[in-house]
């Protein structure tokens, strides 16, 4: 199995955020062959709603989700990642950094 790629979502509570997060973890972002590390990053209010997308994630046993990390911290969210997605100003979601990913 190849290596993880880390990636991380910002406002992963929310509305844009959550329907990013299953595409993400299925392999429909990546493919299906590579396996996924996801960083959600939330507003410390959110945070109780944030571990229930996490158990909802966990749920779905999918197989290319390795691990989920939940975090209000914008140093911990970001630390190893590879690739990030974010939520601006018009509810747009974009990729805001990227790298080789081989």
């Amino acid at each position: 199995m190849t290596t993880p790629v880390h990636v991380t979502v910002t406002g992963a509570a929310g509305q844009i955020g959550y329907s990013l997060l299953f595409r993400i973890a299925s392999g429909q972002m990546l493919g299906p062959d590579t396996p996924i590390v996801l960083h959600l990053l939330e507003i410390e209010p959110a945070m109780k709603s944030l571990e229930g997308v996490v158990m909802e994630l966990d749920d779905c046993a999918f197989p290319l989700l390795t691990d989920i990390e939940a975090t209000s911290d914008l140093n911990n969210a970001f630390r190893g990642t590879k690739l990030g997605v974010a939520r601006r100003l018009g509810f747009r979601a974009r990729p805001v950094w990227s790298a080789a990913t081989s």
